[in-house]
């Protein structure tokens, strides 16, 4: 790209305007190079290769920070900044592998409430696999599903789909799965609930019907672009069958799919979910109720409290109602709250005691917790 020489005593206006060029041009080397991530993709895919390879990543990153070693620029900038470039052309490769494995080609799939955030991702993403997906929803389809085909009642026409998917709210998603135990769809059925206490009636309704059943949690949101290191949970209904049929959806993805009993699902997610989003809740709770203006906070805030605060914030701007229903419907949630509430009771008995020897210990028994559970297999 031709540029004109600088200025020899630039001005601001100047300055920022070469900042603009010097952008354009990053960007267009950014789009080269998910072109050639593309092309890298493609070879895996003809190998039948593994999207990630963690030592390539690393192989990445290395360079870049001893690259801007070299240029007097932060390696940490350089680090951040390629992790970013490798997540995309990920995400680049991951979706290019899962329209050309095409493995849905010639099978239908009905997505009830599929017009909903979860529902219309999970539609969008059986699409890409080459089903034909029918959205069942009372409500209009939104423009990303636009060209999808609608029903309005999901039980207005037949249901010989290959696949039947329950994206409902919990309440609603209780009731389809004892009303399609009734009816027993001959494909593959599973919901995609946060939790199974209140669904369970419901799956074992679908089992002893026959339905071939299962149940699946997504353990990411629907702006996910890239499933590296994402969890996806299957939990077995009873039907093995439907279990291997909803793992085989995830396999052309860099997702970690995970198998729970149905008897294990709600009591972990008493803690991954209701006890994180419990934290979250109280501390912005804590915070309202302070006395203390926000501004005030932000003006002195620390790294700590930017990056709780941070995470507090993507809490509050989901669904109340589902988070009300996360805690409420689970039959284990009280225990992980019981479990925060006697946690905060201890902190504060060691503060108000000025038992030193308490406070250190809570917190080294909780680094020694995330130290023995390392990462994730």
């Amino acid at each position: 790209m031709s540029r004109e020489p600088p200025p020899a005593d630039p001005t601001l206006t100047d300055l920022r305007r070469r900042l603009g060029e010097l952008d354009a041009e990053l960007l267009t080397l950014v789009a080269r190079r998910q072109e050639l991530a593309a092309s890298v993709g493609a070879i895996k895919d003809r190998t039948d290769g593994a999207l990630r390879d963690p030592a390539q990543e690393g192989e990445v990153t290395a360079r870049a920070r001893a690259g801007a070693e070299a240029l007097g620029l932060s390696p940490a900038l350089a680090e951040q900044l390629f992790s970013l470039l490798i997540h995309h052309s990920l995400a680049v490769q991951e979706q290019q592998r899962i329209r050309g494995k095409r493995t849905g080609e010639g099978r239908t799939a009905m997505v009830i409430g599929g017009a909903g955030r979860i529902g219309a991702w999970f539609s969008r993403f059986l699409a890409a696999q080459g089903f034909a997906v029918e959205v069942a929803d009372p409500v209009p389809l939104p423009p990303r599903l636009a060209g999808f085909a609608h029903r309005t009642d999901w039980k207005a026409g037949h249901l010989a789909h290959d696949i039947v998917v329950v994206a409902a709210p919990l309440r609603d998603a209780a009731a389809i799965l004892e009303e399609l135990a009734r009816l027993r769809p001959p494909g593959i059925v599973f919901d995609l609930g946060s939790l199974k206490s209140p669904l369970r009636p419901g799956l074992e309704a679908c089992a002893r019907a026959g339905v071939r059943i299962t149940s699946v949690h997504p353990m990411f949101g629907p702006s996910v672009d890239l499933l590296a290191g994402r969890h996806v949970v299957v939990v077995d209904a009873g039907n093995a069958e439907a279990n291997a049929a909803a793992k085989a959806l995830f396999e052309g993805t860099t997702a970690r799919v995970v198998e729970l009993a149905l008897n294990d699902h709600d009591r972990e997610m008493a803690y991954v979910l209701g006890l994180s989003h419990a934290v979250n809740i109280a501390f912005l709770d804590a915070l309202a109720r302070s006395g203390s203006a926000a501004a005030n906070l932000a003006r002195v805030s620390s790294s700590t409290f930017d990056s709780q605060a941070a995470v507090a914030a993507r809490v509050a701007a989901e669904n109340p109602h589902l988070y009300f229903e996360i805690q409420y419907l689970n039959t284990f949630g009280l225990e992980a709250l019981d479990a925060l509430h006697d946690a905060v009771e201890r902190l504060r008995a060691a503060v108000a005691a000025g038992d030193e020897e308490s406070f250190v210990a809570t917190m080294q028994r909780g680094e020694a917790y995330l130290t023995a559970r390392g990462s994730p297999p």
